[in-house]
């Protein structure tokens, strides 16, 4: 018999519990398409990033940590741009230096998941886009390496949507849709713009805006205006009131740039806000939290609604680089308000309670999950230079009963989180929560006792009419650093 090494069981656990998650059958039918998906249920997400990197060091911060989860995202394109803040260059070669850096641990990081990509696969997908700003790169004979790319990957034959995430000026991809505009049918060019997801850190330059009124039903995620007005900043915003450590410079010093190897290493210092643009590709990590397809369920990345934002709500004063504010001619996804407690750890008795301040602010969607995702990023990095014995990797959360339950008004249901697990056999924390924003049931449910249980009793209120009310399992493991994922239950009420 064959010795079963501690890497190995971990690693047989791991695909145990994921399979617990991806074979909940019991329902009886399968979930409307509205029910975001359960992690490992779905293939990773393709994804092309534009970014202006060497505009400022957070682009390469961004680079760094998304690298570090290319074992889950399926990166298809690395695009140097231009954007308001770096007008007439363009720096792939500063793309390909993180890449050389992600060489050096390449093969460390394979100790802790077989589907890292290699180095040499991820730099033939760093392309370049034109060495020029904005709408006077996008027309006729100015297409480029990054515009040709990009319609080379829509064409490919892959089912799964494009994701386009935008961390400077998005004319390469305005340039792309532009020659398909002028070389295919409109039938054609309809399809293709079907398959894109689009998400740009503001507007860093005049081509988006122009993509939202030239292709109405291409889905866009953007805080148009100025960036004090962004969802995105809850990545970096100070928050009085809360605990801001896992953002702090000395955070960055100790678990991610300072004896973490050679990755570790090319994380920059921060200049003006740590990884601004990483918002716009965090939702596509697997962490059981939904889908990105439905930016209204809220994830890592923040939540977002579907409208046309006001004018005055976009911060038409606040600072752009210089690139105009006009109003939107049609929905967009764009900010979205949310009302969050932090959570208090107790000293005594019950380890987790309700904490005192309750914050409401778009910036929120992000501010809630911010410790979770950075402790995420400092496992990583450890994944660099550690075995897979001495890192810590995250716990599998499963559920007792269907992600979709249906109750009647006025009745009991039990919420539980039987059969998680975690590949490392840590102890695990579970905490129990109502997502009120994401659905349609406006009120608050009464958790009559510990939301910290494995398994918790509620009631459903009473509804004049269907309603859906979302509820989170966030599964947390006591391992260094403490690891979160989480289960989305959607109980629909009815009368």
């Amino acid at each position: 018999m064959t010795k079963q090494t501690p890497q190995r069981i971990a690693r047989i656990l791991a695909m145990i519990g994921f399979a617990l998650i991806a074979n909940q059958h019991f329902l009886p039918a399968a979930p409307p398409a509205s029910i975001p998906a359960s992690p490992g249920a779905v293939k990773p997400h393709r994804l092309i990033v534009l970014t202006d990197i060497e505009n400022e060091p957070d682009d390469t911060e961004s680079m760094v940590r998304l690298l570090l989860y290319s074992d889950v995202i399926d990166l298809q394109g690395l695009v140097a741009t231009t954007s308001v803040h770096l007008k007439t260059r363009v720096a792939p070669e500063s793309i390909r230096a993180v890449i050389n850096a992600y060489s050096k641990v390449h093969g460390n990081l394979l100790r802790h998941h077989p589907n890292y990509p290699t180095a040499e696969h991820l730099q033939s997908l760093v392309k370049k886009g034109r060495p020029e700003y904005g709408m006077d790169g996008v027309g006729a004979g100015k297409d480029s390496e990054g515009s040709d790319w990009i319609i080379r990957t829509l064409d490919k034959n892959d089912g799964r949507p494009l994701w386009v995430s935008v961390w400077g000026g998005a004319n390469t991809l305005a340039q792309a849709l532009y020659t398909l505009r002028s070389t295919r049918s409109t039938t054609e060019v309809d399809r293709l713009v079907s398959r894109l997801r689009v998400y740009t850190i503001s507007d860093q330059d005049d081509s988006g805006p122009w993509m939202r009124r030239t292709f109405p039903n291409l889905f866009y995620i953007v805080s148009p205006g100025g960036y004090g007005a962004a969802t995105w900043t809850g990545m970096n915003t100070v928050v009085p009131g809360i605990d801001n450590s896992t953002i702090s410079t000395k955070w960055l010093a100790e678990n991610i740039q300072q004896g973490h190897g050679p990755l570790g290493a090319a994380y920059p210092d921060v200049a003006y806000g740590m990884e601004g643009d990483t918002p716009s590709w965090l939702g596509l990590v697997p962490t059981g939290l939904g889908s990105p397809e439905h930016p209204e369920a809220g994830g890592w990345g923040g939540r977002y609604k579907l409208c046309v934002p006001e004018l005055s709500a976009m911060d038409p004063k606040g600072f752009t680089g210089g690139v105009p504010v006009d109003a939107e001619t049609r929905p967009i996804w764009t900010n979205a308000m949310d009302e969050y407690t932090p959570p208090v750890s107790g000293d005594y008795g019950r380890a987790v309670h309700s904490g005192g301040k309750t914050f409401k602010d778009y910036r929120a969607t992000v501010w809630r999950w911010r410790d979770d995702f950075q402790n995420d990023f400092a496992a990583r990095m450890d994944w660099t230079t550690k075995p897979y014995a001495t890192a810590n990797h995250p716990p599998v959360p499963a559920l007792g009963h269907p992600e979709a339950i249906t109750v009647h008004a006025g009745k009991t249901f039990q919420l539980s989180a039987a059969g998680s697990a975690d590949p490392d056999g840590d102890s695990l924390s579970y905490l129990w929560f109502q997502y009120r924003e994401a659905g349609s049931y406006s009120g608050a449910i009464n958790f009559p006792g510990a939301q910290n249980l494995i398994h918790v009793d509620l009631t459903a209120p009473k509804v004049e009419r269907p309603e859906t009310i979302h509820f989170i399992l966030r599964v947390t493991d006591k391992g260094r650093p403490a690891l979160s994922r989480y289960r989305r239950v959607v109980v629909t009420v009815v009368p």
